[in-house]
């Protein structure tokens, strides 16, 4: 098990490669839970990601030339940056499945890209296979936590009296890191792990005390979406980590949005997790000092609109809804009129006439509208339903 010397002994190493990243005030995120959050943007880190800190610490000992890692995106990117300012051979495995973006970004820092199988598991057991390279995981090994524990470091060098860290977990090398240092220096912070619903693995092995695999399911938190995660990594967690919470993709995509919204950051889906899981666990963190560790910023641009259209669905301020009107003249004025005086906006409207239930002389209409949010949402319809509308509406 790595110590905080560990740790210290990697800043060393890899200071002179990496940016140290700031840790940022919200305002707006700390009135959420009247406290403070503090937020560890490495999403701004190189190659857009914490992972090149364990990935500079690792390469910077190897004694071979070639290397060889399994990743998603992050750490491919990490891999390939690294052994290219090192001078050595990279060629990095990832699923069909990972972002083009990822995989495009990961060659242009000079690695060969191979595509192999539909998840991680898969690229990784092609990875081990190939064995004229030496394979570097990107979390079940000493230096790249390490690495990534001197994220602890500069936390607690900043800041003092922290209640909680909230850290994303995939394969648990990150948490793992984080927490080693953080409970070195500040043994009564609270360190929360968070996982998306789609990959929980961490979650119920913290819960059983022994390591569950679960294989993950599709999820914009990409990032942490590992199957297993390992013995050492295991070991870390049950003895430093106090929770581990879960999150659904709701609200993974509010928090983006709000990321993007509230501190104009592009957080990708698994650096968002933090957020989503204090929005979602308010109560517990009433007045408390916080720090969320935004872990990555590598955002599939092709998923974007849809991510940012999820999240603003999800907080109330895309509203959809269906309404029969009488097919005549001044329906759709009046019905328009009220959401009007309300101050919305209405994004798009689509009439059915045709629909084999509908009764003649009726339309049926699929409203869109831009709100203030879910309360504002409610008000409308209450509105309208006062006005004589029949309102369908899936959620609100």
């Amino acid at each position: 098990m790595i110590t905080v010397e560990n740790i210290k002994k990697a800043r060393k190493v890899i200071q002179p490669h990496i940016h140290k990243t700031p840790i940022i005030y919200s305002n707006s995120f700390s009135k959420f839970i009247n406290g403070e959050v503090f937020l560890k943007a490495e999403n701004l880190q190189k190659t857009g990601s914490f992972k090149v800190r364990g990935a500079f610490n690792r390469l910077s000992k190897f004694t071979s030339k070639k290397v060889i890692a399994a990743s998603m995106g992050n750490h491919a990117q990490a891999i390939a940056y690294a052994a290219g300012c090192l001078d050595l051979e990279a060629k990095i495995v990832m699923p069909r499945t990972a972002p083009i973006a990822k995989q495009e970004a990961t060659k242009g820092y000079g690695a060969e890209v191979v595509l192999v199988g539909d998840n991680f598991q898969d690229a990784m057991e092609y990875a081990l296979s190939q064995k004229d390279f030496v394979f570097v995981s990107p979390f079940d090994d000493d230096d790249i936590i390490a690495g990534q524990g001197t994220i602890g470091l500069e936390i607690t060098e900043e800041l003092e009296a922290i209640d909680y860290v909230l850290i994303p977990v995939g394969g648990g090398g990150l948490i793992s890191g984080i927490a080693t240092a953080v409970k070195s220096f500040s043994p009564k912070t609270k360190i929360i792990g968070v996982q998306a619903k789609a990959a929980t693995s961490a979650y119920h092995s913290f819960r059983k005390n022994k390591i569950s695999r679960r294989p993950p399911r599709p999820t914009i938190a990409d990032g942490v979406a590992i199957g297993r995660i390992s013995d050492r990594t295991f070991e870390i967690i049950a003895k430093y980590v106090d929770d581990i919470l879960l999150v659904d993709e709701d609200a993974i995509a509010q928090a983006v949005v709000l990321f993007l919204e509230r501190k104009k950051l592009v957080v990708e889906g698994a650096g968002s997790i933090p957020l989503a899981a204090m929005l979602k666990a308010k109560k517990k963190f009433q007045g408390k000092r916080v720090v969320l560790i935004v872990s990555g910023g590598n955002i599939d641009m092709n998923l974007v609109d849809r991510i940012i259209h999820k999240g603003m669905i999800t907080s109330g301020k895309i509203g959809t809804f269906r309404v029969m009107v009488d097919d005549m003249p001044g329906s759709l004025h009046v019905l328009t009129g009220a959401i009007a005086d309300h101050g919305a906006n209405i994004l798009n409207v689509t009439t059915d006439r045709l629909s084999e239930k509908l009764p003649i002389g009726k339309a049926k209409l699929f409203i869109t509208l831009e709100t203030r949010g879910k309360r504002h949402l409610r008000d409308i319809f209450a509105d309208l339903s006062k006005k004589g509308f029949v309102i369908e509406v899936d959620q609100v």
